[in-house]
């Protein structure tokens, strides 16, 4: 067995120039298909070339680099797009220590290792889109049709990449896919442990729903006469919290995350309110026992308030198991560099990993997230456990190889 030994100065220095791109403040602005992201994806595929890759852009603006030769190899990454407001390694830190991990084997004489970035892992058109078209489990036609808040659909949003688009690298290419990432969960961090072993990811349904009443004044409107959407919405979600806590785990969640108004001004009755549902849980029967809760409730507070409803499919992922014996590899390095300071544990959180893992075995570590927040600028990871999993992941490369 070849031992591989990444440099972490080299890893931090390219995640700090990962960041630069949609800076802002201590995170980035660097949603799928913008600029930021676009020309963090051309500087990525530089750094790929300089590490002995070939640098591939798919249909979908997913970014591969490639080892030499055509024998199945190990892939690692993550994505490099970011929340509309986000840390600077959400993605980010599974892309780069991917990439240090190949270039690092590559000097140790080790195995190849192929890196990946996957596109819209954040959902701007729908969940992890990059990695759900990538492994067919949503056809390129279905994600161009989809749209992101402003109404821009994938289409057009992917035109702007179509100069650097290739073909789709085949499936077969890759023999399993490792993919690290911050915890973006307090467990690690509070427990004072540095590295998690990933053994589920939870599963997710997202739904968008309006409510559509009438528009009228709010000072000659009798209460008794409204058919006001946003009351609507406040008693749906009364009574789902209600309806949904003899349902649940404490580790089941769901989210109103995003709410829209019309004509969103003080003096008008709101006529029409759009928003979505999320949910996550890690069974399949909970999460369509779930569905069915707020589903008939969302049709229950319409009749009652003279409402329409009408609802539409966002993204729909199955809870997803690691691989055991991928799981295992990386277990055996974690124990080899961090004895005493690792778990295994479940992902709330989701991730690329749960795609793949569909057409390929599949596996994900973690490392701790500074009081457990993700999805702001207050993001951040010790730098010394950044390098830590980063060799975590090539100790398990090695024994992969």
């Amino acid at each position: 067995m070849t031992g591989i030994t990444i440099q972490p100065q080299r890893l931090l220095d390219d995640l700090e120039t990962l960041r630069s791109y949609g800076r802002c403040g201590s995170g980035v602005v660097r949603p799928a298909y913008c600029e930021a992201d676009i020309e963090a994806r051309k500087w990525l595929a530089g750094r790929m070339r300089e590490a002995g890759l070939e640098p591939v852009f798919d249909p979908v603006g997913n970014l591969f680099g490639l080892p030499p030769g055509d024998e199945p190899c190990l892939l690692m990454g993550s994505h490099s797009d970011s929340q509309p407001e986000g840390g600077w390694l959400d993605g980010a830190y599974g892309v780069i220590a991917a990439l240090e991990v190949a270039r690092a084997s590559r000097e140790a004489g080790g195995p190849p290792v192929a890196v990946v970035s996957f596109q819209d892992e954040e959902g701007r058109f729908t969940t992890l889109t990059g990695s759900r078209v990538w492994s067919g489990l949503m056809s390129l036609e279905e994600a161009d049709a989809m749209t992101d808040h402003e109404g821009v659909t994938m289409a057009e949003a992917r035109a702007t990449m179509a100069d650097l688009a290739g073909d789709f690298p085949a499936h077969g290419r890759f023999s399993a896919f490792v993919e690290a990432h911050i915890e973006q969960g307090p467990v690690l961090d509070q427990s004072g442990e540095r590295i998690g072993v990933v053994e589920d990811i939870v599963g997710i349904r997202s739904e968008r729903y309006r409510f559509e009443g009438q528009q009228n004044h709010a000072g000659t409107t009798p209460m008794r006469l409204r058919r006001d959407a946003y009351q609507g919405l406040a008693e749906f979600t009364t009574l789902l919290n209600a309806r949904l806590a003899p349902l649940v785990t404490p580790a089941t969640v769901w989210t109103i995350g995003h709410v829209a108004v019309h004509p969103n001004a003080p003096s008008i009755v709101p006529g029409r309110v759009d928003f979505t549902v999320q949910w996550r849980d890690g069974e399949t029967a909970r999460l369509d026992r779930m569905e069915s809760v707020i589903r008939s409730t969302a049709e229950e507070v319409a009749g009652k308030r003279e409402l329409s409803v009408s609802r539409s499919a966002y993204a729909r992922i199955e809870p997803a198991r690691m691989a055991p014996a991928l799981a295992a590899r990386i277990e055996a390095a974690a124990r080899q560099h961090a004895e005493g300071l690792w778990r295994r544990m479940p992902s709330g959180a989701l991730h690329d990993a749960a795609n793949v893992a569909h057409v390929m075995p599949a596996a994900m570590l973690f490392v701790p997230s500074k009081r457990g927040i993700s999805h702001s600028f207050e993001e951040d990871t010790a730098h010394d456990d950044l390098a830590l999993g980063a060799q975590v992941l090539a100790t398990a490369a090695a024994n992969a190889g």
